[in-house]
C-alpha cells in the first residue's frame, strides 16, 4: 500500500470555544484525566524538542511528572544532549500525541531548572532500579556495549544492595513555563478543531485556528 493512501477519519470528537476553560492548565487537566480514564498507552509521554547552540533541532520523548500553574515538570541527566541544549536555549517545546483520542496538545515555553531540593525529592520517590538507572546512565554519551552498561547497573546494584542510593548531583528536574498552548481536535472531513491560548501578561488569550 502506498502511503499516499494511508489516512483514517477523524471521527472521536469536537472542541467548541464554549466548551473550553479559560485557563488552558484547566483544559489540559481535562484532557490528561481522559488520557487517564482512556487507558492509554504511556499517556504522559510528551515529545521534547530542543534547539542547540548552532540552531540544530532535536526532538526525543521524555514523561511528564507534574503540572500545575507554574509550568511542566520532567527530569533528567543534567549533562545529557537536552540539558545542555536547554543551558543554551531555555525556549522549548513540548507534544502530547493522543492519538486514540483524535487530540494532541502543543505547548511552548522556556524550561526552568528546578532546585535541587525539589529534584532530590522527587528522586528519592523513584523506583531503586531507576534511581540506579541514573546512575548507571552516562545519558547521550558513546558507551562501548550494551553490555558494559548492564555490567554498570550491575556494580551499583551490588554497591548499594543495603543502603540507600544517594541523590546523584548531576541529575534533576526542569519545569516548562508556558507561554502558548494549543489544543487540537481531529473532526471528520479533516474538519479539525484548533484553540490556540497565548499569554498577553498575566491573562490568556483564546483563537481558534484554521486547522
Amino acid at each position: 500500500m502506498s502511503l499516499e493512501d494511508t489516512r483514517r477519519e477523524y471521527q472521536y470528537d469536537s472542541l467548541t470555544r464554549e466548551s473550553l476553560k479559560n485557563c488552558p492548565i484547566d483544559q489540559f487537566s481535562c484532557w490528561m484525566d481522559e488520557a487517564l480514564q482512556a487507558n492509554l498507552s504511556d499517556p504522559t509521554a510528551m515529545s521534547l524538542a530542543t534547539i542547540n547552540k548552532n540552531g540544530k533541532p532535536w526532538q526525543r520523548t521524555v514523561l511528564l511528572k507534574e503540572f500545575n500553574k507554574k509550568g511542566f515538570t520532567f527530569y533528567t541527566n543534567l549533562k545529557s544532549r537536552k540539558a545542555v541544549d536547554i543551558k543554551n536555549n531555555s525556549n522549548v517545546s513540548l507534544l502530547f500525541p493522543w492519538f486514540n483520542l483524535d487530540r494532541q496538545v502543543i505547548i511552548c515555553g522556556k524550561a526552568q531548572l528546578l532546585s535541587k531540593e525539589e529534584s532530590k525529592i522527587y528522586f528519592e520517590k523513584r523506583p531503586r532500579d531507576s534511581q540506579i538507572g541514573a546512575w548507571a546512565s552516562l545519558q547521550s554519551k558513546v558507551i562501548d556495549s550494551r553490555k558494559a552498561f548492564e555490567d554498570e547497573f550491575s556494580r551499583l546494584e551490588e554497591r548499594y544492595a543495603d543502603i540507600d542510593i544517594p541523590f546523584p548531583k548531576f541529575w534533576g528536574g526542569y519545569r516548562v513555563v508556558p507561554i502558548e498552548i494549543e489544543f487540537w481536535q481531529g473532526g471528520e472531513k479533516r474538519l479539525h478543531d484548533r484553540f490556540q491560548y497565548r499569554l498577553d501578561g498575566k491573562n490568556w488569550s483564546i483563537s481558534r485556528l484554521s486547522p
